[in-house]
């Protein structure tokens, strides 16, 4: 009889950017709310998006607007954001600088990979959102996270002494995970640390419309001495409640805006027009919606708090935007197992881990959930601490 020859499977290789994020990412997939488990781990409002947006989008459909679109983007959406911006940054805004993405997420990819080189540094915060270092490894940078103070803001101090000779600042404001809103000082404090230097800022402002401070909210675009270094990356998914529409943009330093158009283009080619004219009716008629939502997530927003509050073993951040609470536990437990033991409750939120190193021992609960689910979702999450002590 022939002899049988067995054969190994061939191994394939695949890129090194592939090793250099799987090394470095904490990004996990968290499940969406079912009968038998309440999540409070998605940042995705569970509003429906406005009918003006949905209107715009059928009636564009049926004008047979479903061709290829300006690689970047529609001139009457970007004039559209042009003028908005030149209202934020206080200077005449070109929409020849405004690149429409494939929301926030491609923005940050086309910008983050438009910039950085293989070994360059890049510094964040830490906890921050964990996007930001997966770009950056895939892109081939050095993340250096930067510990915030106690009060989740800035360190400017550590700050100070990270930032030389960096290539990248990147941040988001009002923060994910941590809900907390960067004050005017603190910008013009960032602006003093970065004066005379030619390290570039991306700021993520996909919350900036998700501010409970009281205070008006201040862009980085707005502030002198950050304006003119500023990638400004902003999506449409959370004012809007837009998040499956996929939809963003960028303005910033034309020739930055230029190299990461050409990642963009190269990545994702253009946004479909539907979506763009339906972005359109979001930013021309839906002023009232972005209000109406913004105040169901402050009441929310405190119902949460007052839920946590009763909840032995944890200790309460101060939420002053995006739909976040961070709280710190008391349990002895990495956040990843913490976070697997409330799962069996029936609840899901997100490891503190996830954010960085600094998030640990903290939990990510997201607000942006009914009020019913926050109750019942709070309630699972104080039996499964309890049982883990």
């Amino acid at each position: 009889m022939p002899s049988t020859v067995t054969t190994q499977p061939p191994r394939f290789a695949t890129a090194d950017a592939v090793a250099r994020i799987e090394a470095v990412s904490r990004r996990t997939q968290q499940p969406q709310s079912r009968a038998d488990l309440v999540s409070l781990a998605m940042g995705e409002p569970d509003f429906d998006t406005p009918r003006p947006v949905t209107d715009a989008a059928e009636a564009s459909l049926r004008a047979g607007r479903t061709h290829y679109s300006p690689l970047l983007g529609e001139p009457a959406l970007r004039e559209a954001l042009a003028g908005r911006l030149t209202g934020t940054a206080g200077v005449p805004v070109s929409a020849a600088d405004i690149l429409v993405t494939q929301g926030g997420t491609a923005g940050l990819a086309a910008s983050i990979l438009g910039i950085v080189n293989p070994g360059d540094r890049v510094v964040v915060p830490d906890p921050t959102y964990s996007l930001y270092a997966d770009l950056v490894s895939m892109a081939g940078g050095t993340v250096v996270p930067v510990p915030l103070a106690a009060d989740l803001h800035w360190d400017l101090d550590r700050l100070a002494d990270a930032l030389p000779g960096a290539r990248l600042f990147v941040f988001c404001n009002p923060v994910n995970p941590t809900g907390i809103v960067h004050s005017h000082a603190e910008l013009e404090a960032l602006a003093a640390l970065l004066t005379g230097t030619d390290t570039l800022v991306i700021s993520d402002e996909a919350y900036s419309d998700l501010d409970y401070t009281g205070r008006p909210f201040t862009s980085a675009i707005s502030v002198d001495g950050l304006r003119d270094r500023t990638v400004f990356c902003q999506t449409f998914s959370k004012s809007y409640a837009m998040t499956g529409w996929r939809v963003g943009y960028l303005w910033g330093p034309a020739p930055v805006v230029r190299a990461a158009a050409r990642v963009h283009n190269t990545f994702n080619g253009s946004v479909n027009t539907v979506v763009q004219d339906a972005a359109l009716a979001a930013v021309e008629h839906c002023a009232e919606d972005v209000t109406r939502m913004r105040a169901a997530y402050e009441q929310r927003r405190e119902i949460m708090r007052a839920e946590l509050a009763a909840v032995p073993g944890l200790t309460l951040s101060e939420p002053e935007g995006a739909f976040y609470q961070f709280p710190r536990y008391d349990v002895d437990l990495p956040s990843v197992e913490v976070v697997a033991a409330l799962r069996a409750h029936g609840v899901a939120v997100r490891p503190g881990s996830e954010f960085g190193a600094r998030g640990e021992g903290h939990l990510r609960l997201s607000y942006a959930a009914s009020p019913q689910s926050i109750t019942e979702g709070v309630r699972r999450l104080a039996d499964g601490l309890a049982s883990l002590r």
